[in-house]
């Protein structure tokens, strides 16, 4: 269903020539519903009403400065009792805006933030390695300890202090 909605999306700034704008405003939302778990728990939870959750996210959207084709969709979203979803209609429209550009989508999983010079550098040894630009993803996750967990397509990297840590627990408790 998620991708049912993205690619209606898509099809919509397309045609109106506007798919960098809806790119930059679905990346802003999706920031936002990683960052803030309240944000979450309105669009996941059956408790509001699709009214309600119209009007708050409508109210998030403004103040994010997030209007035309992304607010209408987030409001037919809302609607239909779909904003459950958004996280998900978030990652695939990403999807196709990347294949769409020729870039790969990859998802990177960090300790902490990364300054603009990191992800640009990561951005492009990822890209070295793909041999496609590289759209980023970036999520802070500090249970990871420090290291990165990076996927790009089905492969994944984990250089993750938090996996070598329990990767040693195991090995210590075969030895013992």
């Amino acid at each position: 269903m998620a991708g049912r909605y993205a690619t209606a999306l898509f099809d919509l700034a397309a045609e109106e020539g506007a798919i960098d704008q809806v790119a930059s405003d679905m990346n802003e939302i999706g920031r936002m519903l990683g960052e803030s778990d309240d944000l979450m728990r309105l669009v996941r939870s059956p408790v509001y009403s699709a009214e309600d959750q119209r009007r708050a996210f409508g109210a998030v959207l403004q103040k994010a400065g997030i209007g035309g084709i992304t607010a209408n969709f987030v409001n037919l979203a809302a609607r239909n009792r779909r904003l459950f979803a958004l996280p998900e209609m978030v990652r695939a429209f990403r999807a196709i805006v990347s294949r769409h550009r020729g870039e790969v989508s990859a998802e990177v999983v960090t300790a902490q933030e990364l300054t603009e010079e990191q992800a640009t550098s990561l951005a492009a040894a990822l890209k070295e390695a793909v041999g496609r630009s590289v759209n980023l993803s970036r999520k802070v996750d500090a249970s990871l300890i420090g290291g990165m967990v990076v996927r790009v397509g089905s492969r994944m990297i984990d250089t993750s202090l938090k996996t070598k840590l329990n990767g040693l627990r195991l090995a210590m408790k075969e030895v013992g």
